[in-house]
């Protein structure tokens, strides 16, 4: 009976070992996944709307043909600010630069009239092309800034309904001044206009797509921009006095007014702002429209806003990006890397159409030929990652417009083709550093270090102008310095660490640290 009692004993014993080992494991897997879903489960607003469905892609079909006339704009000089070929009309035996000629000749078989032969911009005036291109990169610059303010103040729909009506305000007037710095000035109006268009559409749609949608919709953004780059050269070509092509490209902004009433203002901004009844309001259409439960949104909303930590969290500053070692050799790498972009992809835009031959055809080759090098880029960044892409493409860009200074000047077909095959590289790194500087600043300094190195990227599309005009002093000049500077970028992301599946990094120890080690297992363990 002992022994008999002892094996019951024990059996019981093991049996409620056993029990109590698999509730321990059941909860262990609730609790993981849990954790596992956590983000998902603190973040009210987007479970809500959905991470992607039916809503979010009206909303993205009404705001992504804003990119049209970004690129309209910021294309444009290519034909506004054409060359054309002149002579000295007020005494044909002087050389057309002679200081004693006071008026000139164009030929209009190309173009009927460009800003060149509107205000006589040959000569020593000739640089004002160039200089109106630059004044109008820095408006971009200014209205990143600007509108960027604006739009943490204030929403991101109002500034943007009223940066479309500067745009199209400007742009129209633009189309008519009489004079030339009234068309420099209006045209840095309409860039400052253009600038807070893409910096409040971007944030906007951000802030609406799923992290899971987030990779894919950041570059399919850019694919607009692409398309309104390729169309600018078939209205180029039938809008032959610069006057038309920019009204043309202007008045397309009448449509974008509708965003007044078709655009919702960011739920998110809503909710973060204090403002939970209008983030209701917005969630529960959303949520009708991607056939999601909407009865307990504003209960949701009102318990975490309630529950929420009310602790300050530190936010960083500009200075942060380079107090420390690590985190200032990432920042400034990554912040050569945008100015790389914004040298190189206006700049060889800008070059090919100085490249001779048919003008049209040149811009529209090297235009189509972006659209699948951005439609790759979301290949190359799942498959190979951030790091690789950006080393691949900026190598590319480098070889070939290096390979353009070892072509004769007279081979235009071959050399329009190489500068062609850069910009498809560039239509590669631009997405990519978007979305790298995203990932790889941290929380707290993430909007001022994207923004540092957006502002960057403008100071090399100022700069852009003036190198692809260096052609008329060596041929071979432009694409050195566009082959070279690639390169240099190329050499810099070695030292960056690759971001794709690794925790986003919070606090400025978390970037400081990252990339620091660089096996990914032991960084996501710490990052636990």
């Amino acid at each position: 009976m002992g022994a008999e009692s002892n094996i019951e004993m024990r059996s019981q014993s093991e049996n409620s070992v056993t029990v109590t080992a698999a509730t321990a494991a059941a909860a262990a897997a609730t609790d993981a996944a849990k954790k596992s879903d956590s983000k998902w489960n603190l973040d009210p607003v987007q479970r809500a709307m959905g991470q992607l469905g039916w809503w979010h892609i009206m909303v993205c079909a009404v705001v992504f043909p804003l990119k049209f006339p970004v690129a309209w704009h910021q294309m444009g000089i290519i034909f506004l600010g054409a060359a054309m070929n002149y002579s000295c009309s007020s005494n044909t035996t002087l050389d057309r630069c002679s200081k004693s000629c006071t008026s000139w000749e164009y030929d209009t078989s190309v173009f009927s009239s460009t800003i060149v032969s509107e205000w006589d911009l040959v000569c020593e005036k000739a640089h004002l092309v160039n200089l109106s291109q630059t004044i109008f990169m820095f408006g971009i610059l200014i209205g990143g800034v600007l509108f960027g303010t604006l739009a943490d103040k204030f929403g991101r729909r109002p500034p943007l309904v009223f940066a479309v009506m500067i745009q199209l305000a400007a742009g129209v007037a633009a189309a008519y001044i009489p004079w030339f710095w009234g068309f420099v000035i209006l045209r840095f109006l309409t860039a400052v206009a253009t600038g807070g268009t893409m910096v409040t559409s971007f944030v906007l749609i951000m802030e609406i797509i799923g992290p899971k949608w987030r990779e894919l919709f950041s570059v399919l953004y850019q694919i607009p921009f692409n398309l309104g780059h390729l169309t600018l050269a078939g209205f180029a070509y039938f809008l032959r006095d610069w006057h038309h092509l920019q009204f043309g490209i202007s008045i397309y902004s009448v449509l974008l007014l509708t965003y007044y009433w078709l655009v919702p203002e960011s739920p998110r901004y809503l909710f973060t702002s204090g403002d939970t009844a209008g983030a209701v309001k917005v969630l529960e259409k959303a949520a009708k429209c991607n056939k999601l439960p909407r009865d307990t949104i504003q209960n949701d909303l009102e318990q975490f806003a309630k529950a929420k930590h009310t602790g300050v969290i530190s936010k960083g500053n500009v200075i942060d990006l380079f107090r420390t070692p690590n985190m200032r050799a990432k920042s400034l790498f990554m912040c050569f890397n945008w100015f790389v972009c914004g040298l190189a992809f206006f700049g060889v835009a800008q070059y090919v159409g100085h490249s001779g031959g048919n003008i049209y055809a040149n811009v529209a080759v090297g235009a189509a030929l972006e659209l699948p090098g951005t439609v790759l880029c979301i290949y190359m960044m799942k498959t190979y990652g951030r790091r690789k892409t950006l080393i691949i493409s900026n190598t590319l860009t480098g070889l070939t417009m290096l390979a353009i200074a070892f072509v004769p000047e007279s081979l235009t077909w071959l050399n329009v083709g190489f500068a062609s095959i850069g910009l498809v590289g560039m239509s590669i790194s631009f997405p990519t550093v978007y979305l790298y500087a995203g990932e790889l600043f941290p929380t707290v300094v993430r909007n001022v270090g994207i923004g540092t190195a957006s502002m960057i990227a403008r100071i090399g599309s100022m700069i852009a102008p003036f190198v692809a005009g260096m052609g008329e002093v060596a041929h071979w000049l432009p694409p050195i310095i566009f082959g070279v500077v690639p390169l240099i970028g190329a050499f810099f992301v070695f030292f960056l660490p690759e971001t794709q599946g690794f925790p986003l990094p919070e606090t400025i120890e978390d970037g400081e640290n990252f990339g620091k080690r660089h096996k990914k297992t032991d960084t996501v363990e710490d990052a636990k």
